[in-house]
């Protein structure tokens, strides 16, 4: 319980990080010519694709009471964020969607409390705390600290952040016994034809596809669904088992800066608020890791 975090991991986190941060853009150019509903099921279509030569051979290795978990990983870490992000931001300012995306590790926590017994000491909580403030920091840089027009579509990002701690606390508690890549590739399999029947059943897909914009918007979707969703889960997963929920969530805090560096590249200006943020963030990070789940002995 005492062991520190392998540099493996961190390495993987900030990998990961970087992946995730830059899907904002990506989503944002596919909704200029497709719907949040087609941006969903495309992204996970192309995901689904992609792990499709790791499935033959692993699903085999698949317990059959198992097969529940990988249905609820498939569901919750990947499928239906990947509709309720799309959907938000059509309607929701990106510091909105920051800010609330970084709720995910204190779901992390507070799931793993209640579900898996899984208590935490008071450091995490600090270290949670921090980085929630410095993501704060971040996204309201530059806009006199408020945020506005926050609407009834803020839900969707938390549905999503209560999926996705949900999603870490099942791989960890209950795949953990099976790699990565069987985990990503398996509860990509299973929600592929969902994605499918989506696209060409409820939407016009097929109609626009020779409209101007439209395949561009398409190839950004389909980047977004090797890079930010096959290969960020194999990532992801790989984390989670190296570590804990608690430290594979934190990248939720570091994807803003990842998101900083975005727009300084395209010409913004850096900010004290920008820096101090970064600091607390990577701070928040650190603490909330230095120490693991209260050993079972000290709850008795």
């Amino acid at each position: 319980m005492n062991e520190k975090t392998p540099l493996q991991a961190w390495l993987l986190l900030f990998l990961l990080a970087l992946i995730w941060g830059s899907s904002f853009i990506l989503i944002k150019k596919g909704l200029v010519a497709l719907t949040p509903i087609e941006v969903g099921s495309i992204r996970m279509l192309s995901a689904s694709v992609t792990l499709l030569p790791f499935v033959i051979s692993r699903f085999r290795l698949i317990k059959r009471h198992k097969l529940k978990y990988f249905i609820a990983v498939g569901l919750s870490g990947s499928f239906i964020p990947a509709f309720l992000f799309a959907i938000a931001q059509t309607r929701i300012e990106s510091a909105v969607t920051g800010i609330l995306n970084t709720l995910t590790p204190l779901f992390t926590v507070l799931f793993g409390l209640w579900f898996f017994k899984q208590r935490q000491k008071a450091s995490v909580w600090i270290g949670i705390v921090v980085g929630f403030f410095g993501s704060i920091l971040l996204i309201t840089a530059g806009s006199g600290g408020q945020i506005n027009k926050i609407n009834f579509y803020g839900l969707f990002i938390i549905i999503a952040t209560m999926l996705y701690a949900t999603n870490s606390n099942l791989i960890k508690y209950q795949l953990s016994e099976y790699r990565s890549v069987t985990i990503t590739s398996i509860s990509l399999f299973i929600v592929g034809p969902f994605a499918a029947i989506t696209l060409f059943a409820f939407s016009d897909f097929t109609g626009k596809l020779g409209q101007d914009g439209t395949l561009e918007a398409v190839l950004y979707i389909c980047v977004l669904g090797v890079l930010g969703t096959a290969v960020a889960l194999i990532i992801f997963n790989k984390i989670v088992q190296l570590t804990n929920p608690v430290f594979t969530s934190s990248v939720t805090y570091i994807i803003p800066v990842v998101a900083v560096v975005w727009g300084l590249l395209d010409g913004e200006t850096l900010l004290l608020n920008h820096l101090l943020g970064m600091l607390a963030v990577l701070i928040g990070v650190y603490v909330t890791n230095q120490t693991h789940l209260i050993k079972r002995s000290e709850r008795r």
